[in-house]
């Protein structure tokens, strides 16, 4: 196919390779025992024994499927569970969840807005913010990354109901949204505020709640949107909001009401990780990544770094793919990131740091990474 042959000529082709025996941070490719530095399991989450005991007995309590859509069959006992946890964290009425981050925001973001609405989007949101802001039929108007003096103007010639999207957490670059001034712009506009917490939950905040936890602006944002399968270590996204909102969304959003629910299980490990994340192991383990950022980032002269993700900058796609070959063939996976995932000329090495690092694996992948010549700058972190 042409298009195969035109994305393999521009460094930009991709394949799936199997894995077996993910055991975090190891993973197993062909053979060979890896160490991961590619994954969201930024806690470790994933082989945690709580959520794998708490998937088990809902596998035995309810079965492998949930067998429809929760309109159609009922909602079980326990997604109503979880969502009143969720709520609760996030100091809002209700929430509503979805079978992942992507059904959460196609979702949502069409039920709140639509034909003579404006959707004000930060430029570098995720794909699924993107696309789901295109297919609800308002006024799409993008604001370079982080520029509040364009997201101000931009404001002041909205019409219709008015959404900001914007990420705490930015999932290339893993820098933070100016959440505070955002809400400031956006309370001074009447508009409303849609946060993807997908990569702060189980991060930032005194609990690990997010940015806006740990700014004290939760009861400011409108729609709290994540994830459960990043540092959570499970499936599943959620909507967090009033429940005037959540009953609309409940009525409104086409991939909540089109599909069959989250199997049983899926629910029961995202419980069991938010709870896990309230008690005293899970906060050891949240300030175990803490230190693990700190030892990488001073390996790396890297001030600050707010999270766990750290871009390499590289720039050109063939020397990105190469220098993720290099880190491979010295036993760490490190993923190339490319066009259409970041803008053309900053492919770049996407380093992601989890608690179940040891501080030896990190200067080790640091001393791997010193060696390779970058054309560009070593790190987009401030």
């Amino acid at each position: 196919m042409n298009e195969l042959d035109a994305l393999k000529r521009q460094g930009l082709l991709r394949s799936l390779r199997p894995v077996s025996r993910p055991a975090p941070p190891l993973i197993e490719i062909d053979g060979k025992t890896l160490i991961n530095f590619s994954s969201n399991d930024y806690l470790g989450f994933s082989q945690h024994p709580a959520l794998v005991q708490a998937a088990t007995e809902a596998l035995n309590n309810y079965g492998t499927g949930s067998t429809a859509s929760r309109l159609v069959c009922g909602s079980l006992d326990l997604f109503h569970e979880f969502e009143e946890t969720i709520a609760r964290l996030k100091k809002t009425e209700a929430s509503l969840t979805f079978a992942n981050g992507y059904a959460t925001a196609m979702g949502t973001i069409p039920a709140l807005v639509g034909k003579g609405d404006t959707i004000i989007l930060d430029k570098l949101s995720h794909a699924c913010l993107i696309d789901a802001a295109k297919l609800s039929g308002a006024t799409l108007r993008v604001f370079p990354h982080n520029d509040l003096s364009k997201l101000e103007r931009l404001l002041t010639t909205s019409s219709g109901r008015t959404l900001i999207v914007t990420e705490s957490v930015f999932s290339m670059d893993g820098d933070l949204a100016p959440l505070a001034a955002i809400v400031s712009l956006k309370e001074r506009f009447g508009a409303l505020l849609l946060l993807d917490e997908a990569h702060a939950i189980g991060v930032l905040g005194p609990t690990g709640q997010g940015l806006a936890e740990g700014l004290g602006l939760q009861d400011q944002i409108d729609f709290q949107m994540g994830t459960l399968g990043k540092a959570l270590g499970s499936a599943g996204g959620y909507l967090a909001s009033s429940r005037e909102w959540i009953d609309l969304l409940i009525n409104k959003a086409r991939s909540f009401i089109y599909s069959t629910a989250p199997p049983p299980s899926q629910a029961a490990a995202s419980l069991a990780a938010l709870n896990l994340l309230q008690t005293e192991e899970g906060q050891a383990i949240r300030a175990k990544l803490k230190k693990n950022i700190s030892t990488f980032n001073v390996g790396r002269s890297i001030l600050d770094a707010p999270s766990p993700i750290v871009p390499h900058l590289i720039g050109d796609n063939e020397a990105a793919l190469a220098a993720s070959k290099k880190l491979l063939d010295a036993g760490f996976l490190v993923p190339a990131i490319r066009f259409p995932t970041v803008p053309r000329g900053t492919a770049r090495l996407r380093i992601t740091l989890s608690a179940a690092h040891s501080s030896e694996q990190i200067e080790n992948l640091s001393d791997v990474l010193n060696s390779i010549q970058n054309p560009l700058t070593s790190s987009l972190a401030p």
